[in-house]
């Protein structure tokens, strides 16, 4: 097709019936890209977080403070909390937008208000990052069926997103929204670009539709038909080759985008005037295109090249259609990446729990009144990554680190630079660090973890001199690299800046870093809006009595504990505290006597004097360190060599342990199989017998069993039993409750006592459901019962007959129970209810089934399970209550799970 050709479209009714126009876009890869304008290249202002005119060393020192700041933190956090691919990318790339007015951080500061009374998040879904696909289309590339559906789909979800915050504006009349809806309004959302992208092409299977043109829907009309009779020629034929023999099943298939059919190389004269396309890699097989064939082939591959490139004209039209609204797209997308980080913003907020900043001179009728006199006032703010910290610990039930300590910041108007003193380890830099984040995040519209109403002015730069720059690649030591960053930060700092400065004149001789600093300052008291620095020198804190512009503040130090509470002390001067903390630590007290006295004589007129005798004895102090560390380093070495050969051993005892345990569960596993084994062939020949048998040899047949099964425990039982020491065995008396040993019983048998004779020194012991009489000098006690006074039968009589609170029914009943002679307690499939895994209900109706089923004077087994012990308690309930259930007794150490119950 021609640049001439005409090119129609069906479009909806909603745009119009027909619609005709000029081919303006012709695909062509030799195409050079076309030139974009000068507002096509420029950056949006809503993602500059740097002044335009910025030169390249504030560009540099801009970027070395927000790294010292930790800045790439808080966005990377921030990243978390956006929705689209586009606000992920920019906060972990660190381009979250940052105000380069304070007009433009007070509109963001009112995003993210509106942004944390949302009371539903916004919908983002289906807003995809198009620039690179926008990018290719100003290119001049022709778009894909699947690009041009997403940049549809992506500008109609954001038509999607506006329309929702929209309808939640109209439910909110007081405008809390506006700031959030003022973003995408009045924006152009391109809807007819979007209507004719979703009527010509279809997003589910990526193709293009045949109502896109009346050209392509009559060819794949023609195609349609020209496809059926072809295939209606080569399947007659292959049906008639297969008749024939001259294949193994009719076969149409397609060879060199050529219908053909598939023929035995021997029987090729059956297609007579064929072309053959190709074989089959063993020759066997021949493609062959009859000859009524090659003129529908002909046609075919014809029309199937037009509708090529009718489909790859529509595609070019749409191309350039996204082409020439190139502009409209990215700002469209730049708006919705704008609502997007407005959103994070408000999400971050409710996380941490964040205040909104006010900036200095605001006219809020909110601001209190007591903070008029300071230009930052600040309550209870805590560090925002040390608070992530802590959050994000609670949140994943790890161990919680502890809550930064909040600070409260109070600056007064007038002051200039404050100096910061204390020791060290005391938040000296953690509360310039805070002051320097906070400010940046208010700039960036952020709030900030803090109490009440915070006001901090507004800073054009945030210049920080924090952290080591020694650099060997620039021969830089670490006062070189102090003074070089100062070096910069003197030259780009403007009325509006906040200067950070940590350890000012450190690395140096100190008279001269003091003369240094001193200078620096009051240089800077008069370029900067507020300068924040930390020192040792004593000296920078008494600027504060000769220049109204200076101001002092302490980390306050427990000199109780000897500890800091990492609290700011306004107006204070601190001291460094280093004597105190080298006598907390255990530092020899003859040294820090001998430091105390170099304290007094190190006074500023003496210091000269004493300089030299100072460096003599350093220098020994390092002699003294060095032969020190040699030591310390040949013991470490030692230390090394023995903890490998520990290590060595242990590994192999850990390996020898697992392989012990290994062949020792083998083996129980093994005897477990065969007592299991062992155990049924006694029960199915009991329940043999026991149908052969009649009610008077119940008994003969349960000695039998349960001697057989005593045998088999007594197999397989421990040799090996712990006897009490507390008592020796030749004055041993037992009592009712103990376990015993018996001799002849079993090698690791144990039984319990249950009954004392006092005639023959004997007594009752009972195995499980067995029951002996033994001598006293045939057991040995293995461990003491809950009994402690040993009670025989004659006692027990004796008290069964005097005992007054005995009814007479219950005596009678008593009676009635001896005499009466119930089955065999040994249990069997036949007296057993199985009810685990049942409902209670289901339970319940099963039991009361296999009562009334039971036989007079019966035994039956109720399997209750242990579980959740609804079902057990079901059961009992069933049992204490049923008429016909005479006794029952609870679950044993022998049978666990299951309560005997005696029907009568």
């Amino acid at each position: 097709m021609d640049a001439t050709a005409m090119l129609t479209l069906l479009l909806p009714v909603t745009i119009c019936s027909r619609v005709s126009f000029r081919m303006r876009f012709v695909h062509n890869p030799c195409r050079q890209p076309r030139r974009l304008t000068a507002a096509a290249t420029v950056t949006s202002n809503n993602l500059s977080s740097h002044p335009l005119s910025e030169t390249p060393e504030a560009r540099q020192i801009r970027i070395e403070t927000e790294s010292a700041l930790e800045w790439g933190g808080v966005c990377a956090r921030l990243a978390d909390f956006a929705a689209t691919a586009a606000g992920r990318a920019a906060c972990a790339g660190g381009r979250v937008p940052v105000g380069r007015s304070r007009e433009e951080s007070e509109r963001l500061i009112d995003q993210t208000a509106a942004a944390v009374l949302l009371p539903t998040p916004l919908d983002f879904g289906g807003v995809d990052d198009v620039s690179a696909v926008v990018a290719a289309a100003a290119a001049g590339r022709t778009l894909a069926v699947r690009e041009l559906c997403l940049v549809g789909r992506s500008i109609r979800a954001v038509h999607a997103v506006f329309d929702q915050l929209k309808r939640l504006a109209d439910e909110m009349p007081d405008g809390r929204y506006s700031s959030l809806v003022d973003i995408l309004q009045g924006c152009d959302f391109l809807t007819e670009l979007v209507q004719r992208i979703e009527f010509c092409l279809d997003s589910t299977l990526s193709l293009v539709l045949d109502r896109a043109s009346k050209k392509l829907e009559t060819i794949r009309r023609e195609r349609k038909r020209n496809i059926e009779m072809l295939e209606s020629l080569l399947k007659g034929t292959a049906a008639r080759i297969f008749q024939a023999g001259g294949i193994d099943s009719p076969l149409v298939t397609k060879r060199r985008s050529r219908m053909c059919v598939g023929v035995k190389a021997s029987h090729k004269h059956l297609v007579p005037g064929g072309i053959v396309l190709s074989s089959s890699g063993s020759g066997a097989t021949y493609f062959v295109e009859p000859r009524d064939a090659v003129e529908l082939n002909n046609r075919e591959v014809k029309l199937s090249g037009d509708e090529r490139a009718e489909e790859l004209a529509i595609l070019g039209f749409l191309t350039s259609m996204i082409a020439d609204s190139q502009l409209k797209i990215r700002n469209l997308m730049e708006k919705v990446l704008e609502l997007d980080l407005a959103c994070a913003r408000g999400s971050y907020a409710l996380w941490i729990n964040g205040v909104k900043p006010t900036f200095c001179g605001s006219n809020s009728s909110s601001q209190s009144d007591q903070c008029t006199d300071y230009s930052v006032y600040i309550e209870g703010i805590r560090h925002p990554l040390l608070l992530e910290q802590s959050l994000m610990a609670e949140e994943s039930a790890t161990e919680a680190s502890e809550m930064p300590v909040p600070l409260d910041m109070s600056v007064k108007k007038d002051a200039r630079i404050v100096v910061i003193s204390g020791p060290n380890t005391g938040g000296k830099t953690a509360t310039m660090k805070t002051l320097g984040l906070s400010s940046l995040m208010s700039k960036a519209g952020m709030f900030f973890p803090a109490k009440g109403r915070p006001k901090i002015p507004w800073f054009d730069q945030i210049l920080a001199d924090i952290g080591d720059h020694q650099s060997l690649e620039h021969s830089l030591s670490t006062f070189s690299g102090h003074i070089s960053r100062l070096r910069k930060i003197v030259e780009v700092v403007s009325n509006d800046s906040l200067v950070l400065i940590d350890e000012i004149g450190s690395g140096t001789d100190p008279s001269e870093g003091v003369a240094l600093s001193t200078s620096i300052l009051k240089y800077l008291a008069s370029k900067v809006h507020l300068a924040i620095v930390t020192t040792h020198y004593a000296d920078l804190s008494r600027l504060q009595s000769i220049d109204s512009r200076f101001e002092n503040a302490a980390m306050e130090f427990c000199l109780k504990t000897l500890q800091p509470t990492y609290r700011i002390l306004w107006g204070s001067t601190g001291n460094s505290n280093a004597l105190s903390i080298a006598k907390s630590i255990g530092f020899d007290q003859k040294v820090l006597d001998r430091a105390q006295e170099w304290v007094e004589k190190l006074l500023p007129d003496k210091q000269k004097e004493r300089q030299g005798f100072l460096y003599d004895s350093l220098l020994d102090e390092r002699n003294l360190l060095e032969s020190q560390a040699e030591e310390a380093a040949s013991v470490l070495s030692q230390v090394e060599g023995l903890y490998n050969e520990i290590r060595l051993e242990a590994d192999d005892l850990e390996s020898r342990v697992t392989a012990l345990r290994t062949r020792e569960t083998q083996k129980v596993q093994q005897e477990l199989k065969v007592v299991k084994s062992e155990m049924d062939t006694i029960i199915k020949k009991f329940e043999a017998q026991l149908k052969n048998s009649k009610l008077e040899q119940y008994n003969s047949l349960l000695r039998k069993a349960e001697a057989a099964t005593a045998s088999v425990v007594a197999a397989h039982q421990p040799n090996e039993l712990t006897f009490n020491d507390d008592e020796t065995q030749s004055s041993f008396v037992p009592q009712i409750g103990d376990r015993v040993y018996v001799q002849g019983l079993g090698g690791g048998t144990t039984a319990t006592v249950v009954e004392i004779f006092g005639e023959d020194e004997s007594c009752l012991v009972q195995y499980g459901k067995i029951k002996a009489r033994v001598k006293r000098n045939k057991i040995k006690l293995v461990q003491r019962g809950t009994n402690t006074e040993p009670i025989t039968s004659s006692s027990v009589k004796a008290k069964g007959r005097t005992s007054k609170q005995r009814s007479a029914a219950a005596e009678a009943k008593q009676s009635q129970d001896e005499n009466v002679s119930f089955g065999p307690v040994f249990q069997t499939s036949k007296n057993t209810v199985d009810l685990r895994g049942k409902r209670v209900s289901e339970a319940s109706y099963q039991l009361q089934m296999a009562i009334d089923a039971c036989r007079p004077y019966q035994v039956l087994f109720v399997v209750h399970g242990m579980g959740t012990g609804a079902v057990k308690d079901c059961a009992i309930d069933i049992l204490r209550n049923h008429p016909r259930v005479a006794k029952f007794e609870d679950e044993s150490p022998l049978n666990y799970g299951c309560t005997v119950a005696y029907i009568q």
